[in-house]
């Protein structure tokens, strides 16, 4: 899907093309966004920003998702968007803008703000597995690689039947936000090995220690958020997935 196993997570209103290209030395990928797609996400983007919280606004935002994969076309990395929506017409458009770009497109199920999960989208559609399917469906069906980014520690959500929901639906990848449970990426890596769907993990990652129990639970891949714009932990953590790949393929030649 990408190399190096190293993913930059989106910030909302933050990751810009700007800021993925000030990183891509690290990097294999690089997550923008998040970014509201329908009048519901919009409305919910706008309450949330009254009270101090950074998202993007932009008057056309499937223009904007265009203009920003644009920028990085040249970029040494593959680049993505996250997005959030509760309505399936701007997510089919946004799809295909990504299947053009050749870019990922990662569906929120991951936002736990209250003004998010009213307006139908974030983490509420873990609690509506229907939907989220829907919407997998709808976004894979335009061509793009999909990635779906869940969080843990949600009662009543078992993120193993949602990684196999995301594969049945015609997802490639579910990146989760492990919180404090790291276990279930290897709950959730037992379900995508039967279905070639591909793990990144997320949480926590600064250096070799992190990065090396995640990918022991069987990630393919970690990700960095808020220190995505720190070269010194980006470094470290480019190291550490170096050397556990470098390991990995020197086993499997000598085994």
């Amino acid at each position: 899907m990408f190399e190096p196993r190293l993913v930059l997570a989106s910030l909302s209103g933050q990751s810009d093309a700007d800021w993925a290209e000030s990183a891509e030395e690290f990097a294999g990928a690089a997550l923008l966004g998040g970014i509201a797609l329908d009048g519901p996400t919009r409305e919910a983007a706008v309450e949330m920003v009254e009270r101090d919280r950074d998202e993007f606004l932009p008057d056309d935002p499937i223009a904007f998702v265009d203009r920003q994969l644009s920028a990085l076309e040249d970029a040494d990395l593959r680049a993505g968007f996250n997005v959030r929506t509760a309505s399936l017409p701007p997510l089919r458009e946004v799809a295909a803008v990504c299947a053009d770009r050749d870019a990922l497109l990662e569906l929120n199920a991951h936002c736990r703000q209250d003004e998010m999960c009213r307006a139908g989208a974030g983490e509420s559609l873990l609690r509506n597995p229907d939907r989220l399917r829907e919407q997998v469906e709808t976004a894979a069906s335009e061509g793009p690689a999909v990635s779906v980014k869940v969080r843990a520690e949600l009662d009543g959500v078992d993120l193993p039947e949602i990684a196999r929901i995301v594969a049945d639906a015609g997802g490639d990848a579910i990146h989760i936000d492990a919180m404090d449970s790291e276990g279930v990426v290897a709950e959730v890596a037992e379900v995508a090995d039967e279905s070639d769907l591909f793990v990144v993990a997320n949480n926590g990652v600064r250096d070799e220690a992190t990065v090396r129990e995640y990918l022991a639970y069987g990630a393919d891949a970690v990700s960095v958020g808020r220190p995505s714009d720190d070269p010194a932990v980006l470094r470290r953590v480019r190291r550490a997935v170096d050397d556990w790949f470098e390991a990995e393929h020197r086993l499997e030649a000598n085994p």
